[in-house]
């Protein structure tokens, strides 16, 4: 390749001429050939490393876009061991149960809530015949993140009906899966609410589902159906803790039995199961003068 007034070799190298030899003027080897230099137009020896800088710009593009592809696949054959590795341990690990991620309302689950709150506001309450048209319309069209932002939303603010209604919508989604989160904080809302008939009914639908709480859970879902004065229910709740293969803890009991401070004779049914179960603790029993609770002091959800 010539430019500039030289010539350029790709590969040439410098080096002494042989003693052998019978030249007397040092010169360059291309290989096996010797090329003497020729006065001041002589042929410029470079290495590999200098062909870059004496290339014109175009050509040092194109040689550059040669470069890239091998030095795409020597980075792909470095970095594939550990994308492998990371998608292998991100796999296994278990996801966040969507019940428990953030719930964030976007446009459509907003306008939705303020309609179904509109709605259900006619006469009769509940059972307009413009809400079940817009249930159907627009609510079954949600987007799954939208329509658990606004049962989200419904449970917060202890808006029953409308509360079930979703709650039933979302049972029929082709995404849902039975988890104990979900009835959780149904059975919560309704312990709040005191409503007997619908946690009867999200009971029989957990059971049928064969949702199995964990211990903890167990303990503040009858804690708070003892603060909400449903005695009965939460009685019925207890038993089917008690029958529950998971082992026993003592926490969730000590929580149950806060909550039958204003209930002596329950308190110590369960005393004594309590004591049973974990015959090395105490329980110490409050004053007379505490059984009267005051609502402040109860358990909150």
């Amino acid at each position: 390749m010539k430019g500039r007034g030289y010539s350029v070799f790709v590969a040439i190298r410098k080096t002494k001429v042989p003693h052998h030899a019978e030249s007397s003027t040092p010169g360059y080897i291309v290989g096996k050939e010797q090329i003497p230099p020729k006065g001041p137009t002589a042929q410029v020896a470079v290495g590999p490393q200098m062909l870059p800088r004496l290339l014109p710009h175009r050509h040092r593009l194109l040689l550059l876009l040669r470069t890239l592809p091998r030095a795409a696949a020597r980075y792909a054959a470095e970095v594939e061991p550990c994308q492998r590795l990371c998608s292998t341990s991100s796999a296994s690990s278990p996801s966040l149960s969507i019940w428990r991620r953030k719930k964030e309302m976007g446009k459509e689950g907003l306008m939705a809530v303020a309609q179904l709150k509109r709605l259900a506001a006619l006469p009769p309450a509940g059972g307009h015949p413009r809400l079940e048209q817009f249930m159907r319309s627009h609510v079954s069209r949600l987007l799954r993140t939208d329509l658990l932002a606004v049962q989200a939303e419904l449970l917060r603010q202890d808006h029953v009906i409308l509360s079930m209604k979703i709650y039933g919508v979302v049972r029929k989604e082709i995404w849902y899966r039975p988890d104990m989160y979900f009835y959780r904080d149904m059975l919560y809302m309704l312990a709040r609410n005191k409503k007997v008939d619908e946690t009867r009914q999200v009971w029989a639908d957990l059971k049928s589902e064969d949702v199995l709480f964990d211990q903890h859970t167990y303990g503040d879902i009858v804690r708070a159906f003892c603060d909400a004065g449903l005695i009965d229910l939460a009685m019925e709740i207890y038993e089917d803790m008690r029958s529950s293969p998971e082992p026993p803890l003592s926490l969730p009991f000590r929580v149950i039995l806060k909550g039958l401070v204003p209930y002596p004779e329950l308190r110590e049914k369960i005393k004594q199961d309590f004591l049973e179960l974990f015959p090395d603790m105490i329980v110490y029993d409050p004053p007379d003068s505490l059984s009267d609770v005051d609502d402040d002091f109860k358990f909150k959800f």
